[in-house]
């Protein structure tokens, strides 16, 4: 599982060969004991939950970063290690 990017104690990942369960590009948040995943490059919650203040600083990471996150998600499903992506500042 290829840590992508961290920032504020956010930790983003993606899984290789990720696309049986959920069939949609998507990446794993996780904050503290939580982890959320979302659809990129979209947004949608796909499953789980993070707090509401973490959520907007990775809605805003996602906003930034869409197309480095669809190349990121091909290298992954084709078992490629994903490129690691700027943190937000």
């Amino acid at each position: 599982m290829p840590t992508i990017s961290m920032f504020y104690g956010i930790i983003i990942c993606m899984y290789f060969n990720d696309n049986k369960q959920h069939k949609l590009p998507h990446i794993h948040v996780k904050y503290q004991e939580d982890e959320v995943i979302i659809a990129i490059p979209d947004g949608d919650i796909l499953e789980g939950s993070i707090p509401k203040a973490k959520m907007k600083l990775v809605e805003a990471w996602i906003e930034i970063h869409k197309d480095e996150l669809v190349a990121d998600w091909q290298l992954a499903v084709s078992g490629e290690l994903p490129y690691k992506i700027e943190p937000l500042r």
